[in-house]
Order: C-alpha cells, then sequence, then structure tokens
C-alpha cells in the first residue's frame, strides 16, 4: 500500500466512513495537545481508496532536532491483518524521516472482558482482575500483542493498568437496547440513587463554557478528596472545550447536576462517530447524599442513546478488586451501571532504527519519569 500525509478534509472524510475511531484520533485533538506538532497520515490501495489512517503528535526531545510520535489510540488501520508489516513497516519509515527517534502507537483491539456479575462475586483483599477468569478474549487482540512483541514493541506500563492512556475501560453497552433496558441494567442501589435524585429535586443541565471555571473548581475538590491529580488548568480544559465543539459542535459537552440553584457535580462527556465517552467528573463535598453524580450519569447514559451510540465509554478503573484499597470505590461506583471492564490491547512502544535513535529513548524516558 502507498503511504503519505493526508489533508485534514480527506482524512476527517476517512473517519466519518469509519465511525469507531477515537477522538483522540480525530484532528481537533491536535488542537488540544498545542505543545506538540501534527500530522494526519494514510495508507491507500492500488486504487487510490483509503484503507487506514492516523493522527501523529510529534514531541520535541529538549535540547534536540529529534521527536517522540505519538499516535492516541491509533492509527485506525485493519488490526485482523495478518499481514502486520504492510502496515507497520512505511508507518515506520515515515516517521523516522520526519525525525522521529520513538514512537507510540494504541492498536484499538480488545484484549479481555470482564461482566459486572463476575467481578463483584471476585472481589476479596489482594484480589486484582487478573485473577479472575475473563468472561470474554477478542482472538485478534490476542494475536495482535504477540505479533507485535515479535517485532520488537515494548507494552506501556508491563502489565499494570496502563501509562498516558488507561489500561482498563469501563463500557455500557448500547446498541439494540431500549431505555428501559438501560435502567434494568443499573443495579439496586444505583437506581435508588437516581430515585434519591430525582426526589430532592437535583436538576441536570447541559452547561457551557462559562461554566467551565465552576468545572474547574470541583475538580480541584474531586481531586484533593479522592487523592488523584490530573494536572490540568482551566485554560486546558477552554481550550479542549473551544477546539472540540468547533470542529463539530456538541463534539464536547459539560453537563451540570443542580441543586437548589448550586452546581453540585459536573461531568464532560464526548461524542465522536458511534461511541461517547466519559471523559471527568468532579462534585463538591457537601449535600453528597441527593446523589448529583448518579443522576448526571444517568442522563449522559440516556443522550448517549438518544445519539444512536453504540456504547457508553466511562473510561479508566483500577485493576484492583480489593474493597479496602482506595481506588476500588470508583471501579464498585462504574459496576453498578452493569456494563463491563475491558482490558484494552494498550500502547506499545518501539526505538526506531539506530545505535543514537535508541539511546535518545533511553534519556527520554528517563527525563519523563523525573517529571
Amino acid at each position: 500500500m502507498e503511504f503519505r500525509s493526508l489533508p485534514a478534509a480527506e482524512y476527517l472524510t476517512f473517519l466519518s466512513r469509519n465511525r469507531n475511531a477515537s477522538f483522540l484520533q480525530y484532528p481537533s485533538w491536535a488542537g488540544v495537545k498545542d505543545h506538540w506538532r501534527s500530522e494526519t497520515v494514510g495508507w491507500h490501495h492500488p486504487d487510490g481508496e483509503i484503507a487506514g489512517a492516523a493522527l501523529v503528535l510529534y514531541r520535541q526531545f529538549p535540547g534536540t532536532r529529534k521527536y517522540f510520535a505519538y499516535l492516541p489510540e491509533g492509527p485506525v488501520a485493519d488490526w485482523s491483518d495478518p499481514y502486520l508489516d504492510r502496515w507497520l513497516t512505511p508507518l515506520l519509515r515515515h516517521l523516522r524521516a520526519a525525525g522521529a527517534f520513538a514512537v507510540r502507537i494504541g492498536p484499538s483491539p480488545a484484549y479481555r472482558r470482564w461482566d459486572a456479575a463476575a467481578l463483584k462475586a471476585a472481589t476479596g483483599p489482594g484480589r486484582q482482575l487478573s485473577d479472575v477468569l475473563a468472561t470474554g478474549v477478542d482472538p485478534v487482540g490476542t494475536a495482535l500483542a504477540d505479533r507485535l512483541r515479535t517485532r520488537g514493541w515494548r507494552r506501556c506500563g508491563g502489565e499494570d493498568d496502563g501509562d498516558a492512556q488507561p489500561r482498563h475501560v469501563f463500557r455500557v453497552p448500547l446498541a439494540g437496547r431500549s431505555v428501559d433496558d438501560l435502567w434494568s441494567g443499573l443495579n439496586q442501589e444505583w437506581r435508588r440513587n437516581v430515585r434519591k435524585a430525582e426526589k430532592a429535586g437535583v436538576r441536570t443541565v447541559l452547561g457551557t463554557a462559562a461554566d467551565l471555571p465552576e468545572f474547574h473548581r470541583l475538580l480541584g475538590i474531586t481531586e484533593q478528596r479522592d487523592g488523584f491529580r490530573l494536572g490540568r488548568s482551566l485554560a486546558y480544559y477552554e481550550q479542549q472545550y473551544a477546539v472540540l465543539n468547533a470542529e463539530a459542535p456538541g463534539r464536547m459537552r459539560l453537563y451540570l447536576a443542580v441543586h437548589e440553584g448550586e452546581v453540585l457535580a459536573a461531568h464532560t462527556m464526548i461524542t465522536a462517530g458511534r461511541r461517547v465517552w466519559y471523559q471527568t467528573g468532579a462534585s463538591a463535598d457537601h449535600r453528597r447524599e441527593v446523589r448529583p453524580s448518579n443522576a448526571l450519569q444517568w442522563r449522559m447514559l440516556r443522550d448517549a442513546h438518544a445519539l444512536g451510540a453504540d456504547e457508553y465509554d466511562m473510561r479508566g478503573v483500577p485493576s484492583t478488586l480489593d474493597p479496602a484499597e482506595r481506588s476500588f470505590g470508583l471501579l464498585r461506583w462504574k459496576l453498578g451501571t452493569g456494563g463491563h471492564v475491558v482490558e484494552t490491547l494498550g500502547e506499545w512502544e518501539i526505538p526506531l532504527d539506530g545505535y543514537a535513535n535508541t539511546a535518545l529513548y533511553k534519556a527520554f524516558q528517563a527525563y519523563l519519569a523525573r517529571r
């Protein structure tokens, strides 16, 4: 196949026909990551039809003219093709010519899947997802992992929860289901909490860019309460909201849960093709008994269904099944929606050929570890 750069319009046309691509592969994401140089590239059949494509982000290594090439949750390719080299070889050749010293990709196939019921039954001290027999195993993902390893690619994060993107995600299937099916899929606690929010008068509304400062304030409270740090500024979310919605109105939405005139929770949602993602959630420390976050998620699930999405991706979950672990609470909360945990194939890296590139790759890893 021929491999070359693609104009943004041609790239977007390809994505419109491949509606399962991640929002991280849309050109707008390059506008969010404005400290990276970007390029859209594609593979072409002999007749000129595009067979696959990718958004590539280039991060310059300080003090050099060399770049780390990153394809977040990409490329968009036929990963079931047994002839993997006809995809990877031209890609790596192109990236090396562009000045890349190493490459990270995020292939789309899943690896394993666990249904909520199986995981609820398996919780216990010291338990991990890997201790539980998977409900399903994706043969494409399994074969692809072996093929990448034999070609020298390294899985980022080893067997842990991942690196830049979460290894384990939680997804609620929507295709072929009615809203009543979604409601019955919630566990008893979730249904009770949604009703409690409704009875307390919690309203769920769509916010605007003007509400992002309140979202960011609540996010700071949430990070401190739950012991994590995203490190994103208000300007980052303002730019994300503006850039994504400039590409497609409604691509990024901000949902607010309002009780007695006060915003108690704010969640962001991203739509691309036939997929919807719950991206980031924030909530206040007080009046949690009126369950604003449950109310928001139930609204967002229904809106995703109304948009015709095939699935609602609630993004990352930890790999622990130990109720004593602080992070388990996030998994427990998402399990209540009745979906399933998916172990994605994860992200994979490789230094490009040459001693200098290998040495620079090791230096780059050390640089990232110190940040």
